[in-house]
């Protein structure tokens, strides 16, 4: 989007905007469409002006452990963000621009409680949360580092570690206008975390996601450094293509810049220190000098959605309008009879998924037999010997290799098979859901909440079935590999000279591929279950907006004039159809 593009899109919006106003200050369209429905209107309104009149804010994401706060200090050259916290008094931090420098605790009662920086440290915090009123929404700290004159910084818990956070950090994510996401080179993308990204970031669209592999002055030498970046290059281009990824030491940076000692430097310094510079330099470059194109984009895509989605509706009670009482009553009695006939129909689908899951799980066993086989011939050729007899492969490398090169190996198996039939159970569940939506004669509004699924996960307020539905996990276990095959490694990861280590290795064979096949049932029998839950949320979900919609023009019949409803519906839907032109010009894919 150019200069003038961007100009103009402001000016579309307000045009849109105004458009969907009209339609929340109709009183008489409240009363044709029903108070609920005004009022997530009127909630979409509020979060499209917060959208539009709040700081520009950059959302930091992670699991626990990971640097968040310390990539933030690092950031601003300042130790503002609490690090070292427990998961217990880990709070969400909103840091942004003040003159004066301070530090508040918002309640969840709105009380506001002034602090010092030294009470946001581990122990006196716990402390303090005790004596409170209420618990802490979120610490609003304040600072006069210039970055923050050009955007608002969202420190966040550590994802998954407790359910409360983990719903304020979605609602932070819906308004965020961009993302880092903190990642541990000690630690290589977890199960919940490639599902974190590729259920809540990926589908959200960030205009800009980083992606920051932190702690790689651990890493012993460039050749690791090396691997590490290339594994995470390859898995974040999966799931979500346009992220930067940057190979970080968040610490040793935040001891540079407050002029401390550094950290051993142990040859990859030059590396992570260059790369938090290019980090630093694409945040300036292609956020700060950005953030007005970056928000005026993501509140046209904001604005699509409220605009498909109440059009839809629209032409759902337009339908209905058009029958008198006695029709509907007759479409009512035949819409009940046929949801039952289709719950039936769903339980009797159940079996065919069954199958379809048994058919995955043998697929993945035969394909972890056929990489087994390969494995084996790798660790053979690791004891290879050259011309002179001796060993190719040094006894230093193996004991620095071999293990990771195991555990990389199978991991990377394992994970394959899963996402490879995670995303084929997807096809047929939503595939499941479009028929029985089709049969519930709610194929305009199944197109929207299909299509649109993940946003409507992030950006319906909480009030529609499909958030509980659509964040169920499909898989049960959140490691990289196989929790069953653990105690296999570690036996192997004890012996020191290269033999032992092959010879433990090639011994522990069978138990490892038993263990690896062993997991491949337990998590395609988990998957099946929350596949059937999913299902299963979506025909609630949508056989309750059909009875919504009758129950509502039930009303409406009894109530009001035939005309003045068509009126009133053909009004709202050319307003709509106005605004949908004005963003069809924008590529909001």
């Amino acid at each position: 989007m150019d200069v003038y593009d961007y100009r103009a899109a402001g000016r579309d919006i307000d045009e849109v905007r105004e458009n969907i106003g009209g339609l929340t200050s109709d009183r008489g369209l409240e009363k044709i469409l029903g108070r609920e429905f005004a009022e997530e209107l009127r909630e979409w309104e509020k979060i499209v002006e917060k959208r539009c009149s709040e700081p520009f804010t950059l959302v930091i994401l992670g699991e626990f452990k990971r640097g968040k706060s310390t990539i933030i200090n690092a950031l601003l050259g300042k130790e503002l963000a609490p690090s070292n916290v427990s998961p217990e008094t880990y709070t969400i931090n909103e840091i942004s621009y003040g003159d004066t420098p301070s530090v508040e605790a918002v309640l969840e009662n709105g009380q506001r409680i002034p602090l010092t920086l030294a009470d946001i440290t581990r122990d006196r915090l716990e402390v303090k949360m005790k004596l409170f009123p209420s618990k802490i929404s979120y610490l609003d700290i304040r600072d006069n580092a210039p970055i923050l004159k050009e955007l608002r910084i969202v420190d966040t818990p550590g994802l998954s570690d407790l359910d409360d956070l983990d719903r304020q950090v979605t609602e932070y994510l819906v308004n965020a206008d961009a993302i880092m996401y903190a990642a541990s080179c000690l630690l290589p993308f977890s199960e919940t975390e490639l599902m974190f990204l590729g259920r809540h970031i990926q589908p959200q669209r960030f205009g800009m996601l980083y992606v920051l592999v932190n702690m790689t002055d651990a890493l012993n030498c460039q050749n690791d450094v090396d691997k590490i970046m290339n594994r995470f290059s390859r898995l974040a281009e999966q799931i979500v293509p346009n992220a930067f990824v940057y190979g970080i030491s968040a610490a040793d940076e935040l001891r540079r810049k407050l002029g401390r000692e550094r950290l051993p430097d142990k040859g990859t310094r030059e590396f992570y220190e260059t790369q938090f510079f290019k980090f630093e330099l694409s945040l300036k470059r292609d956020i700060i000098m950005q953030k007005d194109v970056i928000r005026t984009r993501r509140v046209l895509t904001m604005l699509e959605q409220v605009v498909n989605e109440t059009r839809a509706k629209i032409h759902m009670f337009a339908d209905m309008a058009e029958m008198d009482q006695k029709k509907l009553e007759e479409k009512t009695r035949d819409f009940d009879e046929q949801c039952l006939q289709l719950a039936s129909a769903l339980e009797e689908c159940k079996p065919a998924l069954h199958l379809s899951v048994i058919e995955m799980q043998q697929e993945a066993e035969q394909w972890m037999y056929e990489f087994f086989a390969g494995l084996r011939m790798s660790m053979l050729e690791c004891r290879k010997k050259d011309e002179n007899g001796e060993d190719i492969y040094s006894s230093e490398d193996i004991e620095k290799y071999f293990y990771s090169f195991l555990m990389e190996k199978v991991g990377e198996a394992y994970r394959t098979c899963i996402e490879c039939h995670r995303a084929r159970i997807n096809d047929i569940v939503e595939k499941m859901s479009r028929d029985l939506a089709k049969k519930l004669g709610l194929q305009d509004l199944s197109s929207v909440t299909q299509a649109a699924s993940a946003d409507r996960l992030m950006m319906s307020l909480n009030k529609n079935v499909t958030r509980s539905v659509m964040s169920v996990k499909l898989f049960g276990t959140s490691e990289t590999f196989p929790p069953a095959a653990l105690s296999v490694f570690s036996i192997i990861l004890k012996k020191k000279r290269q033999t032992d280590i092959i010879d433990i290795a090639l011994e522990n064979y069978d138990d490892i591929r038993i263990n690896i096949v062993k997991d491949i049932k337990n998590v395609y029998q988990d998957l099946e279950v929350k596949a059937c839950q999913r299902l299963d949320g979506i025909y609630q979900y949508q056989a309750e907006v059909g009875k919504e919609a009758l129950n509502q023009a039930k009303e409406m019949i009894g109530s009001l004039d035939v005309r003045t409803v068509g009126d009133a519906l053909v009004k709202a839907d050319e307003l709509l159809e106005k605004s949908a032109a004005l963003l069809s010009k924008y590529d909001l894919e």
